[in-house]
């Protein structure tokens, strides 16, 4: 079957599922294999829970008009999304980086979505299968699309531009994350830069941070560039005001707006912020409508959360980490002014050869600072010897949090998405 035939049935039935698990009636189910699993093995039972078509590559025993054969499903599911995407006269905005991707796409869709009809990736589907499937999702009443994504490896982002079709896109930093795949810093920086690659052989726009002498050197070239930081040289130019307990950043240039006070703790994340004025002012959103949007919104799924419980606070921040960003959570946590403070930190992951070395200049850094207590949980600070607390996992780290009976306390919780350190907090 063509993609032009497929395409018109999906037109008919516009909701694509790749688990059985959550299908509804009349959606179109996309029986993937991976490692583990193998979606044909599931088709029959898609359609008996009221799927309109199942898309198989491997034919079945029986043959049924609601059994759409393909040579590869990952592949046609892509090419399905590239597809739709060309139907779009409209921003499409990629959003990659080591570090804030979520938040940054977050805020830029809550700013969009003030003046315009925007579709984004919802929660963490930004891989080679979540990217076609939020492409899949954004309706024919759309007037911007957001799309974070990840990576791992080079080539990844280049993989996904070819079907994203992305016309503007921002890099929010490059980090030490995923060096197993990337290598390097400098392979972070290549990976990352595809999105740049894209857009200068597209007549693209990026935003960039300026503050970042490398997002600078590796956006040459870019057709229009538009620059946000803290310094005068730039479209928008802001600082951080406040940021105990959450930030508040002051504009002072690029837009009329009194100070934002956000629901992010960290002033880490004022490039997150300053990213999201500058697109909804590139966008034309009227000043107002950005600064309420972006105080409006409010994270969620462990990402710079701020929880009171039992008479204590915690910064909730684990949905993941790497050597940059943990280095700045430390940083900020610091600062805070609190007369009792403990970290509670998971290990980092994806590593690769410089895991070890990474996770003691994370140790170094907490020597630093006067702490109530230290608890450093799995991965590689299993393999280091320090004076603080050492423990397996995160359940450990529960009973070890129980068995204190802390109160008026502030807590740093962060780890890589694998050591899953809310489960700290129960």
């Amino acid at each position: 079957m063509t993609i032009e035939k497929l395409y018109d049935i999906y037109r008919k039935y516009p909701s694509v599922q790749t688990d059985t698990r959550k299908l509804k009636t009349g959606d179109l189910f996309f029986a993937l294999k991976g490692p583990n699993f193998n979606g044909n093995q599931f088709a029959a039972a898609a359609l008996e829970a009221g799927s309109a078509y199942a898309v198989v590559d491997e034919a079945p025993g029986t043959p049924n008009d609601r059994i759409i054969v393909v040579d590869d499903v990952l592949t046609t599911l892509q090419q399905l999304a590239k597809y739709h995407r060309q139907q779009f006269d409209i921003p499409f905005i990629a959003i990659t980086g080591s570090n804030g991707k979520t938040t940054t796409k977050e805020l830029v869709h809550a700013v969009l979505s003030a003046g315009f009809k925007t579709y984004t990736t919802q929660g963490n589907l930004n891989n080679h299968i979540g990217i076609p499937l939020t492409i899949l999702s954004v309706r024919e009443d759309a007037e911007m699309a957001v799309i974070e994504m990840g990576a791992n490896h080079l080539r990844e982002i280049a993989s996904y531009c070819e079907y994203t079709l992305p016309t503007h896109g921002i890099i929010t930093n490059c980090g030490k994350a995923h060096l197993e795949g990337f290598g390097s810093i400098e392979g972070v920086r290549k990976g990352k830069g595809e999105l740049y690659d894209y857009l200068r052989a597209h007549n693209g726009t990026a935003f960039v941070m300026w503050d970042y002498e490398y997002l600078q050197t590796m956006s040459a070239g870019i057709p229009k560039v538009i620059k946000y930081g803290t310094t005068s040289s730039t479209e928008i130019q802001g600082t951080v005001k406040q940021s105990e307990p959450f930030l508040t950043v002051s504009i002072s240039k690029g837009a009329t707006l009194p100070a934002i006070q956000t629901q992010l703790v960290g002033a880490y994340n004022l490039p997150n912020v300053l990213v999201a004025v500058t697109a909804g002012k590139f966008f034309n959103v009227p000043d107002e409508k950005i600064k309420t949007a972006i105080e409006q919104y409010t994270p969620s799924n462990s990402r710079s959360q701020l929880i009171e419980k039992n008479g204590n606070k915690f910064i909730l921040d684990a949905y993941n980490a790497n050597p940059t960003s943990m280095k700045a959570a430390i940083e900020n946590f610091a600062g805070i002014q609190a007369a009792g403070k403990v970290l509670m930190l998971g290990g980092m992951a994806e590593l690769g050869q410089e895991s070890q070395q990474e996770h003691e200049a994370i140790i170094e850094l907490i020597k630093q600072h006067s702490w109530k207590a230290v608890v450093l949980v799995g991965g590689d600070f299993l393999k280091i010897d320090h004076p603080f607390v050492k423990l397996a996992n995160a359940t450990e780290a529960a009973d070890w949090f129980k068995q204190q009976a802390f109160t008026d306390t502030y807590f740093l919780i962060k780890g890589s998405r694998s050591m899953a350190m809310e489960r700290v907090l129960g």
